[in-house]
């Protein structure tokens, strides 16, 4: 473990990106202990002290019961833990439902209902620019049909 108290482990990074991320709207963050209550009511023994250790790296090689609970709970599939393409698949998913949470967000896409698709590419031009402008990452592009 690093002087910081950083995890070091790419399953504790994965887990604390899952409970960071999936989090029911208007609500804080799942504590390790409502998540292993959960699992645990689900028929799967984890205690809130066991996924903390997960989380913090001290721990990363759990049972693939526990890891087939942890995925469940957060709904995404077992694989997600082991398969990098997987991961970057749901974390893909997992941003842009983090974004789509968001008002402004939420008001942006809903004003572009019933634009042409030209109309709407140019919006996606501009966006694009500006977070450039920002230095944000490029987003993903638009699939045209």
């Amino acid at each position: 473990m690093s002087s910081t108290d950083e995890p070091e482990s790419a399953l504790a990074d994965k887990l604390n990106h899952l409970f960071t991320n999936v989090v029911p709207a208007g609500r804080p963050p799942y504590s390790s202990e409502e998540v292993a209550r959960a699992i645990s009511a689900d028929g799967t023994s984890i205690s809130g002290s066991y996924i903390w250790l997960l989380r913090k790296g001290q721990r990363d090689n759990p049972t693939l019961r526990h890891l087939e609970g942890l995925a469940k709970f957060f709904d995404v599939p077992p694989a997600y833990f082991f398969d990098d393409q997987v991961a970057a698949a749901v974390d893909t998913d997992l941003e842009l439902l983090t974004a789509l949470r968001d008002v402004r967000v939420q008001k942006l896409a809903l004003r572009t209902a019933g634009l042409s698709p030209r109309s709407i590419n140019s919006i996606s031009e501009v966006v694009e620019r500006v977070r450039e402008l920002e230095g944000l990452s490029k987003g993903q592009s638009v699939n045209e049909e």
